[in-house]
């Protein structure tokens, strides 16, 4: 067993974490040790003989093995190919993430990392046979010479070049978080805080809410569309050299040019964002336990309703009327596996005509979720070519990838035009408005980075800053008493992120509570009579 504990720690030392090692040897080049970069495979390989050494029991290290190994393979690719970091917001994110969100990673290329990184090593382990020690004794001498050996080799790595170990490890934070498997401890870390940790008491708030009346009568119907790894930089409304918006352009929309988001990952960001909990503060638990945006105007009366196309609302209508699009279904908006966000708006007029009342509506869409982003749209609503129409997008070039993402924010475009003229059908009828807002943004290769869920810490503008847009017809500002202009000087001027969600949406949609914070409100500034 002592040699099949050294094989695997030399594997995992070596090859699961070869990109750790790339990258210790790239930042080897301001250390004049020479030791330091060869010796960092040593230390992993000796470091992982005592962990696994711990778990080198008789009819469970091989299972365990192998489930380390093909994990570990699905982590090396996604490094490798998106330079993801496992943490513990990553792990968040995938175990929040639905089986059918999992399905748009699959591709050769992940099934040939998991055949030759994972399988294949698994197969040798169960292959090799273990011869046990005569006597009990003798298994604890042989485990523990192995130990103690380890323990030695880390001991003189650590007098030749523990200075330069411990100067390149304070300047690059992310290294421990690239070990492989990582993942496996964050996911324990995950566990044992959202499933064995006593949860906070809920604690009812905004309960007090009321509806400012309109002066013409008519209830209200406000429209929030919360977008999907959309990213503000690549929006026209923006500054962007392409037209990506050519759908909504000359409808009015005001578009907010500096938002940044809670996170990088849907997870984190959407309970957060609706939270009045601001980034800093920001507590998961604490947020479950308690009143959010949506719940408060639904104490003020309001009839609210959750349309959710992109795996799920996060916790945050647990306490609202919700809906999910069926998947499943084989028609023009569905592929028997995921639906274009149009589909939303058959559900959306049913809520909207059903009767006149105060009412909000929430719609989730998948907008650019990655990276099968051609699935996000028609092939028709496809302007931009080349386009990557695959899920191994590390086998596009960076022209292919954006053409795709572009493709996907027009398609939203299309989208939010045709609820805005769904709005304008009933504007006899409601005083009508809508906003649209991501939850985070994307990397398209920049720097070497993909996809989202990168350390907020260290994570790229392009996965922080999002796109935040209100559509508000002159009937709507005069009910409310909003001055668009100011709000649209606002909106170029002003830094805000989605700590401004949850007041923002009070003030726009007239609800007065004593939660409200008006320091938050984008428009308690933008009175009409001030």
């Amino acid at each position: 067993m002592s040699v099949l504990v050294v094989i695997c720690s030399v594997y995992f030392g070596t090859v699961l974490n070869f990109p750790v090692l790339y990258r210790v040897f790239q930042l080897s080049a301001g250390v004049t040790n020479p030791l330091f970069a060869y010796s960092s495979p040593v230390l992993l390989t000796c470091a992982f003989i005592i962990i696994f050494s711990a778990f080198a029991w008789p009819y469970f290290f091989k299972p365990f093995m192998a489930f380390l190994f093909i994990s570990s393979a699905a982590a090396l690719y996604a490094q490798i190919n998106f330079q993801t970091v496992f943490d513990m917001s990553m792990m968040e994110s995938i175990f929040e993430t639905n089986s059918s969100e999992i399905l748009f990673y699959l591709n050769s290329s992940t099934l040939l990392y998991l055949f030759c990184f994972g399988i294949l090593p698994s197969a040798f382990v169960f292959m090799v046979r273990v011869k046990p020690h005569r006597t009990l004794l003798r298994a604890i001498a042989s485990r523990f010479a192995i130990v103690v050996l380890a323990c030695i080799g880390i001991g003189l790595i650590g007098v030749t070049s523990y200075k330069d170990y411990a100067s390149v490890g304070r300047n690059n934070h992310d290294l421990n978080k690239m070990i492989i498997p990582a993942h496996v401890f964050n996911s324990v870390r995950y566990l044992k805080q959202t499933y064995f940790t006593q949860p906070i008491a809920f604690k009812s708030q905004g309960t007090d809410a009321k509806i400012k009346p309109n002066p013409n009568g008519k209830p209200t119907l406000m429209v929030v569309v919360l977008g999907e790894t959309a990213r503000a930089m690549n929006f026209a409304y923006n500054g962007y050299q392409r037209n990506t918006n050519p759908y909504t352009q000359g409808m009015g929309l005001i578009s907010f040019q500096n938002v940044s988001s809670c996170g990088t990952y849907t997870a984190l960001s959407v309970p957060c964002m609706f939270s009045n909990l601001t980034r800093r503060d920001y507590d998961k638990k604490r947020a479950y336990a308690q009143d959010n945006v949506f719940d408060v105007i639904k104490h003020a009366g309001v009839d609210v309703l959750w349309i959710d196309n992109d795996g799920g609302d996060k916790g945050v209508a647990r306490r609202l009327a919700q809906t999910s699009l069926d998947t499943s279904l084989k028609n023009e908006d569905c592929n028997g596996n995921t639906c274009f966000d149009l589909a939303m708006l058959q559900q959306a007029q049913q809520f909207i005509s059903n009767k006149r009342s105060d009412k909000l509506l929430v719609l989730h869409t998948i907008g650019s979720h990655g990276p099968t982003y051609w699935q996000r749209y028609p092939d028709q609503m496809a302007p931009f070519q080349p386009a990557c129409n695959r899920s191994d997008i590390e086998n596009c070039s960076d022209s292919e990838i954006v053409n795709v993402y572009d493709n996907t924010l027009v398609y939203t475009d299309y989208v939010l035009a045709q609820t805005i003229n769904q709005l304008k059908a009933v504007s006899d009828d409601y005083n009508v408005m809508l906003t649209y807002i991501s939850d985070h943004g994307e990397s398209l290769g920049e720097s070497g980075l993909y996809l989202h869920g990168a350390p907020y810490a260290v994570a790229p503008k392009e996965q922080t800053q999002v796109p935040w847009l209100l559509w508000i017809p002159e009937q709507y500002a005069q009910q409310k008493q909003l001055n668009l202009q100011c709000i649209e000087d606002e909106a170029e001027s002003a830094a805000i992120s989605h700590d401004n969600v949850f007041d923002s949406l009070l003030g726009l949609y007239g609800i007065s509570t004593s939660l409200h914070d008006t320091r938050l409100d984008i428009t308690s500034g933008c009175a009409a009579n001030s």
